[in-house]
């Protein structure tokens, strides 16, 4: 039995598998160790994930957890694993980034682009088993085009700034019960901005047939293109994961066949394509 993840900032999509290739999910909220303690993450994991799986476990039979974490950097991931050890002491534990499992979950062993556009963003090249090199992502602030945050800010940042009229901005207000002083207060002294930014940006999925909005979306979509995309080989098929993806494809394949580079795969996120990718290691249990 193996227990996979696939965490953003807003939320983790946990899959544990058996060898007969039952698969039961689970979601908790989202693990990043560029923004929690390891005490905080480690209580993530017993007070949302354990009672959830702890059902379907018994002694000895989950052998490998494979964590691909957003932040999870080669410096940070080392406090996912032991949060993760704490509370599930017999597995072997190992942590990637999300850009890994994101390339993973969608080429298997082939090489081509892998793109995320959830919460945060990021695209990579893979060469079949790892990435072989990325664009950097820079986060909400300094990058991060493309992503579900980014999208959010703009969104934002052209609605209090009367970009976007009045009927659009009244319509956001009401639809979130929220005030400029409650934006400002969550961007700039409430923890995770980011999420809650994300959280925004479904106001343009829901008046996506408004030109406005449509174009908003087109450009951001754009942007990303342009500052990352357009750095990999020509011609390579491009796969994407994530929800802002997934929800906005129409206006994601209209950016990229102006742009001239092929779509391939477009998935919500990648745990299927991660439980054929690591099958191999699933064995029955034994005790």
């Amino acid at each position: 039995m193996i227990l996979l993840a696939d965490s953003g900032s807003t939320k983790v999509h946990w899959c544990l598998v058996t060898a007969s290739g039952q698969a039961t999910d689970v979601r908790t909220d989202g693990i990043n160790p560029l923004f929690q303690t390891s005490d905080a993450m480690r209580n993530c994991i017993s007070n949302q994930l354990l009672p959830q799986i702890a059902p379907l476990l018994w002694a000895g039979t989950l052998t490998h957890i494979f964590f691909y974490g957003a932040g999870c950097t080669p410096e940070k991931k080392v406090f996912v694993q032991r949060a993760l050890e704490g509370v599930f002491k017999k597995a072997e534990v190992v942590v990637e980034s999300d850009m890994l499992g994101a390339a993973r979950g969608l080429l298997g062993h082939e090489q081509g682009v892998a793109c995320i556009l959830g919460t945060g963003s990021g695209s990579c090249f893979y060469n079949g088993e790892n990435i072989e090199w990325a664009v950097p992502s820079l986060g909400y602030i300094l990058g991060d085009e493309g992503s579900a945050a980014v999208l959010g800010k703009r969104l934002v940042g052209d609605l209090l700034k009367n970009q976007l009229g009045d009927d659009l901005k009244e319509a956001f207000f009401a639809e979130y019960q929220t005030s400029m002083a409650d934006i400002i207060e969550r961007v700039y002294r409430q923890p995770f901005p980011n999420r809650f930014l994300a959280k925004l940006s479904r106001f343009c999925a829901d008046h996506i047939d408004d030109e406005r909005i449509h174009n908003l979306v087109y450009d951001h979509f754009l942007q990303f293109i342009r500052r990352n995309l357009k750095q990999y080989q020509a011609g390579t098929p491009v796969g994407f994961v994530g929800s802002v993806a997934y929800y906005y494809r129409p206006v994601l394949e209209e950016a990229m066949q102006v742009e001239g580079l092929p779509v391939g795969t477009i998935l919500q996120d990648p745990i299927e394509g991660l439980k054929q990718y690591h099958k191999d290691i699933i064995k029955p249990t034994t005790e």
